[in-house]
């Protein structure tokens, strides 16, 4: 990347809005055309699904040229390779081990979209090799394992930016302006709900021969030796331990980060509250719940969390969604709409505050995408850091521990990072690594 591209990039007009604006970035920052050389280039490992979602967002900036696909599974790769010729003209290299990929000086940033059991290993190695991090969320799949990715951004002063692209959601961005400029009064409670289908699992299958093209052992990396099973692998690992933290960790990372941010918290919970069973009579293969609430206590609002996996139907007629409950109003929020509902005075007979509504809301993954690329030529903070990413990965990671160890009230200190009142909760803090992979060491 060259100085006078870098510098048109930073005098850019490039912000998020708040209230009653759409975010604009001007058009030609994105779609002229640009040398390679004034490129960014990234990789992808990890290339099935949201992964390759990511990068196709990278792509669609035209700011950035694909130089490496990696992944696991030959079939994949391939198929995605072709997509990325087709649909963008650039002809990246295909490789079958990441560290491959990360030898290599020419690649400016990698998007890791592995299963959540490898983000840990991988961005500290990327941040080792000097490279910038976009990396899905859950940041990672222990408490352990957030806090060594936190310690490696900083250590090698990396850009790294979590996947909970809500940060950057004109919804959002707009709802926290409500609430921190005071329009919903004193924040007391924050419900928030997660109810969908896939969330309970997927139909049982006998274990089977590994699938043609497909590095197995490889998968599993650092996770525990185990037969092939169609269940435990594409789409639907996360629904297991070794590999992902179920609906929990997929939807409640982005939920919580919502009530966390309402009051800028950066630390884990002092004390989680939880409620987890398998109460659906379907026999689905799965190792987490089908129905969890989980309160997490703050000094002066309270976070409710309730999923029920299997089913979509929720409040205000949506299968998720936050209630940002306030002393003047209400306000509601998913990723496509926010609803703010006063209170009424009853001795002025008024409403306590203004009613607003807002229902032009989408997807945000590519403001998210714009945001990394920004910060990777400015090398300012991005919109969710490691730390950030930690805090909410760290508030999931503690009900799905205290559902699994049979603690319904666990405490926790951020400081030691450990539970001060189960030592069988402090043993699924950080993970042990399957020989000959080793857990890393920041």
């Amino acid at each position: 990347m060259n100085s006078s591209r870098r510098k048109f990039i930073k005098n850019s007009a490039f912000a998020a809005t708040a209230i009653g604006a759409a975010t604009v970035i001007p058009a030609k920052v994105w779609s002229a055309d640009f040398a390679p050389s004034d490129k960014i280039n990234v990789a992808l490992i990890g290339c099935r699904n949201m992964g390759f979602g990511i990068l196709s967002n990278h792509l669609n900036t035209g700011l950035v040229n694909c130089v490496a696909l990696c992944d696991v599974d030959r079939n994949v790769l391939e198929e995605k390779a072709q997509t990325v010729k087709k649909n963008y003209g650039q002809q990246p290299q295909l490789y079958g081990d990441y560290r491959k990929v990360l030898e290599r000086r020419d690649v400016d940033a990698v998007i890791i979209g592995t299963p959540d059991h490898w983000h840990c290993l991988i961005m500290v190695d990327a941040c080792s090799a000097g490279k910038d991090v976009y990396v899905e969320k859950p940041m990672a799949n222990t408490i352990g394992e957030c806090n060594i990715m936190v310690r490696a951004a900083r250590r090698y002063g990396r850009i790294v930016q979590v996947g909970q692209q809500q940060r950057n959601n004109k919804v959002f961005l707009d709802s926290m302006e409500l609430i921190k400029s005071g329009r919903i009064g004193t924040l007391r409670k924050v419900n928030i709900w997660a109810n969908f289908n896939y969330g309970i699992g997927t139909v049982p299958v006998d274990d089977s021969p590994v699938p043609e093209g497909v590095d197995y052992d490889f998968w599993l990396g650092p996770a525990p030796k185990r037969p092939f099973n169609r269940a435990r692998f594409h789409g639907t690992w996360r629904h297991y331990w070794d590999y992902g933290g179920g609906l929990m960790s997929d939807w409640g990372v982005h939920l919580i980060d919502m009530g966390l941010w309402a009051k800028d918290l950066t630390r884990g919970p002092s004390r989680v509250i939880t409620y987890a069973a398998n109460l659906s009579k379907q026999v689905m293969a799965r190792d987490s719940f089908d129905t969890m609430n989980v309160i997490y206590p703050k000094d002066d609002f309270v976070i409710h969390y309730d999923l029920t996996a299997g089913i979509e139907q929720g409040p205000f007629d949506s299968p998720y969604g936050i209630q940002f409950i306030g002393e003047k109003g209400t306000l509601i929020t998913d990723r496509h709409k926010y609803h703010l509902y006063p209170e009424w005075d009853g001795q002025k007979k008024a409403p306590k505050t203004e009613e607003v509504h807002f229902d032009k809301g989408k997807e945000s993954h590519r403001e998210h995408v714009d945001n990394f690329l920004e910060c990777i030529k400015t090398r300012q903070t991005p919109a969710c850091p490691p730390e950030i990413g930690r805090a909410a990965a760290v508030h999931v990671h503690i009900a799905n521990i205290a559902a699994r160890v049979g603690e319904n009230v666990l405490e926790w200190s951020d400081s030691s990072n450990r539970f001060t009142n189960s030592e069988k909760a402090n043993e699924l803090i950080t993970p042990e690594y399957r020989k000959p992979w080793k857990l890393p060491e920041v």
